[in-house]
């Protein structure tokens, strides 16, 4: 049984852990036995799941409603404890139509929110390129304006969703400018002519990923989120939320290891005691405890500070990203460890945590990328105080 002791936190208000209990009620229920081996119609069924329970509600804000990170970390961290399959389907909702959230015309809420909320529609967020991932600035698809219409024309690869989805988030430069300044935001149905599913991208975890191409691919001007040039700003303040959501599912992948590995080490017997009595396995159990906390803190301290209005919390949502996917692949490792050979048979929860956690030390924002952002802006708030 996972610790829940953290929900009576003062990060979290009652109603925060309202719905982690009764996500996890119900996740235990209905999520059980996903079948990863076809990852599309699995995410697909995932999607309507949840969509028909109400809790991709908490994925997108309608008008008038904000997005509460808290409640996405909560979800994504019990999801990810569940199944990392059913935290990918819920997350990427969330991260599909985020941008339209937060900088969507009333017309451009009204249009896909309710299908994407309701697991009616599936999004994506196409904004990583061939030879742009953490270089945002540096990507290279336009999008010329032809009369009431954009022209797009470019890559975008490794893509959520991509080849499921119904809708995309895509960047593309609009010659506003060099860099950031050049980039503006489109919504781009699947659907529209021009748009290819190019290559189906597998991993070591399964989940749906895809290149794009787009050819001469027309959007209306209706379908800018916000104003041009406006691209780079609206990728970082999405990812600026969902950031600190990615820190969470690694958080529930830690915790359902550290819960594995007691169950390990309490039923596992050596020389006639259990496991757990060496101590240097208790210094192993110990360890994880103390990682898993500690990313708590700095997850939930980023997303209380978002919620409490902070217009960007960039430091920590780095700090939570680096620390809790960093340790969270520690913990996991520990893991597999204490399993002894069992841990790395095809099918066990801990192999499948091992695979599952790689990939978050990389997308939106690889670790290292982390760190510089904590540097940088360490040094702006040094200089600014002196």
């Amino acid at each position: 049984m996972a610790d829940k002791s953290f929900l009576d936190w003062p990060f979290l208000e009652p109603h925060h852990k309202e719905l982690a209990l009764a996500l996890d009620d119900w996740a235990s229920e209905h999520i059980t036995d996903i079948e990863h081996h076809d990852t599309d119609a699995a995410c697909r069924d995932l999607v309507r799941k949840m969509g028909a329970a109400g809790w991709l509600d908490h994925t997108a804000a309608a008008d008038g409603e904000v997005l509460d990170v808290r409640s996405l970390c909560l979800a994504r961290e019990t999801l990810a404890r569940h199944d990392g399959l059913a935290d990918f389907a819920f997350a990427m909702q969330g991260l599909g139509t985020g941008a339209i959230s937060l900088f969507g015309t009333p017309e451009q809420k009204a249009e896909w929110l309710p299908l994407t909320r309701s697991g009616k529609a599936i999004s994506g967020f196409a904004l990583t390129e061939p030879q742009s991932g953490s270089d945002v600035a540096n990507s290279t698809m336009t999008a010329a304006r032809d009369g009431d219409e954009y022209v797009l024309n470019g890559e975008k690869t490794w893509i959520s969703n991509g080849g499921i989805a119904d809708v995309y988030t895509a960047f593309a430069r609009t010659g506003d400018g060099d860099g950031a300044r050049g980039l503006s935001a489109f919504i781009v149905s699947a659907h529209q002519p021009g748009l290819e599913i190019v290559e189906r991208l597998e991993t070591i975890a399964p989940h749906p990923l895809a290149r794009l191409r787009f050819s001469d691919c027309r959007v209306p001007a209706s379908a800018m989120l916000g104003h041009s040039g406006q691209g780079f700003k609206i990728a970082m303040s999405v990812l600026d939320v969902f950031r600190t959501t990615v820190a969470a599912a690694a958080l529930g992948f830690a915790r359902r290891a550290l819960d594995e590995a007691l169950t390990r080490v309490t039923n596992r017997q050596i020389q006639g005691a259990a496991l757990f009595e060496k101590q240097m396995v208790q210094g192993h159990i110990a360890d994880m405890a103390l990682d898993v906390d500690a990313a708590a803190l700095l997850i939930y301290r980023a997303a209380w500070t978002k919620d409490m209005g902070a217009p960007r919390v960039t430091r920590e949502a780095a700090m939570a990203k680096l620390f809790a996917t960093d340790r969270a692949q520690q913990i996991i490792d520990k893991a597999v460890q204490l399993h002894g050979g069992d841990g790395v048979k095809i099918g066990e929860t801990v192999e499948k945590l091992y695979r599952e956690i790689r990939a978050l030390r990389i997308y939106e924002g690889a670790s290292d990328v982390q760190r510089v952002i904590i540097a940088r802006q360490s040094l702006a708030d040094f200089e600014g105080d002196t």
